[in-house]
């Protein structure tokens, strides 16, 4: 399997050999050469750094939008960090902490938490508000993915 990987460098995409990732292979950036992150765990978006890891993104990204001091979202961080091993290659998983980064909750009109968004270079495919069980977003996710 390949999986797309962008350069946090230089912002390049790279298509990565997942099997040789497993065998111990360690993937560099074809234009820059800087090491690629190969961490299948759900990336941490700010207001900053929302159009390169999101808007930029050559995969779709199932944001997740959340708080510390929600109980709702703490209990669905598993589900998520499972959903980013599953889907890694298919979809990017993201977690926006919506105190940390209000501009970008504001601007997806975010009302309550814990909401997931499908997005697709930044555009809205998919809201998903509340406690979901895992069939149900990955269902949601295989409708927009479709």
């Amino acid at each position: 399997m390949t999986r797309m990987i962008r350069c946090p460098a230089c912002g390049a995409t790279n298509r990565v050999p997942w099997e040789r990732v497993e065998a111990g292979f360690e993937p560099v950036c074809g234009r820059c050469k800087k090491p690629l992150p190969v961490s299948e765990k759900p990336v941490t978006v700010t207001d900053a750094t929302f159009e390169a890891e999101v808007e930029r993104s050559p995969l779709p990204v199932l944001l997740d939008l959340w708080a510390p001091w929600c109980g709702p979202c703490r209990t669905m961080a598993p589900i998520l960090e499972e959903l980013a091993v599953e889907l890694a290659g298919r979809v990017r998983v993201a977690k926006l902490n919506v105190d940390e980064s209000p501009a970008t909750a504001a601007r997806f009109e975010v009302r309550s938490i814990p909401t997931l968004l499908a997005l697709e270079k930044g555009r809205e495919l998919d809201r998903i508000v509340g406690m979901q069980p895992k069939a149900e977003i990955v269902r949601r996710l295989e409708q927009v993915l479709a």
